[in-house]
């Protein structure tokens, strides 16, 4: 049975015989081979031997990958001996924090930007009981007076700058190596704090020191267009996306975002909105896998790439069929509205056969 990630990978965690486990069985969530998206990819184009693979954070219990860093960082502050937690958020961070706040007995407080947060999100972390505040500017500012609250007094930040957390999120890539047998040869994923690209890439580099893989993949993240501040080379002061879980002008974790692009031979590049959205509807529907904006980035960055040439012209040479892993974050119903809007409404029509059958067109 699995014990959660914690229990799990116990051995390559920061934890001890007198840390309470705080778990809601997070982790082990699928590794879907995408051959519908392949061919839809390679057709006509010298890319099919391509092998693509999604890593569905979105069946977390909370629908997004927050809860591995959460579990980790969530029993280390009941070790710790807080009793109240504190984060900023875009929305998965809040609703997670929430979650095992409750599960903990834990006081949680939540600073969201004001209108930039998804429905779906926002209604986690008022159902989980957390104090919800909501201020007039951006994650980055909320970010900045968290730090502020937790220098002052005794509240714990369970935000990506807590190290507990990219220790908990390094699980994913242990649990694509086991799958695998092997590191992918390209991860494909989005990037808004940066945390989870240094948490995917530390795990990658512990497994190979150990001598669980031999080879580590070339990391490639994507930032949405109007937030994507580690491509411009500077700060945005009023970053701007649909994907709101990625709409962050300043990450915490951009030196080593960075670090892992050029240790890996990866890029770190950007993705319109539009192309988001069209890559978000193309993976519902080729794959019946429904993932939110966000996570959409990663597939718009492999479209991207594929367009390129770039897995062909980057594999090495003694890989035959290249392997790629694109991140998928959080589930789609996290954001409930953006799917709506996204596509035609249903059509309305009287409770008889022929109307049906009308609108049905067989």
């Amino acid at each position: 049975m699995w014990k959660g990630v914690i229990e799990t990978y116990r051995r390559y965690l920061p934890v001890s015989d007198k840390t309470p486990v705080i778990t809601m069985l997070e982790g082990n969530t699928p590794l879907i081979e995408a051959k519908n998206l392949s061919k839809y990819l390679c057709s006509g184009r010298a890319c099919s031997a391509l092998r693509i693979f999604l890593k569905y954070e979105g069946l977390n219990p909370t629908g997004s990958f927050k809860d591995r860093g959460m579990t980790l960082a969530i029993s280390k502050v009941k070790e710790e001996g807080f009793k109240a937690v504190i984060c900023a958020s875009t929305g998965n961070t809040s609703a997670s924090a929430a979650a095992y706040s409750a599960r903990a007995g834990l006081k949680c407080i939540v600073l969201i930007p004001k209108g930039s947060i998804a429905l779906g999100k926002l209604s986690q972390a008022l159902i989980h009981g957390a104090q919800v505040i909501a201020v007039n500017g951006n994650f980055d500012q909320a970010l900045e007076v968290v730090r502020e609250i937790t220098q002052k007094y005794p509240v714990a930040v369970v935000n990506s700058i807590n190290p507990y957390r990219i220790e908990g999120q390094k699980t994913a890539s242990f649990e694509i190596c086991d799958v695998l047998g092997k590191a992918p040869d390209f991860q494909v994923m989005p990037v808004g704090n940066a945390g989870n690209i240094t948490a995917y890439w530390k795990g990658y580099k512990e497994y190979r020191k150990i001598g669980k893989i031999s080879r580590l993949p070339k990391m490639c993240g994507f930032q949405a267009s109007g937030s994507a501040p580690i491509v411009k080379g500077h700060p945005i002061k009023n970053p701007h996306t649909i994907a709101t879980a990625i709409k962050i002008g300043n990450p915490a974790s951009w030196k080593y975002a960075e670090a892992a692009r050029d240790e890996s031979g990866g890029l770190i590049d950007s993705v319109t909105d539009k192309e988001i959205i069209s890559a978000y509807k193309l993976l519902a529907s080729l794959e019946g896998v429904f993932a939110e904006p966000a996570s959409a980035a990663s597939i718009a960055g492999l479209i991207k790439l594929v367009k390129r040439g770039y897995f062909v012209r980057r594999a090495s040479c003694v890989v035959r069929r290249p392997t790629i892993v694109c991140i998928l974050t959080g589930h789609g119903l996290k954001d409930p509205d953006r799917a709506i809007a996204s596509v035609r409404s249903p059509a309305v029509v009287e409770p008889k056969l022929d109307k049906v059958m009308k609108v049905i067109k067989i």
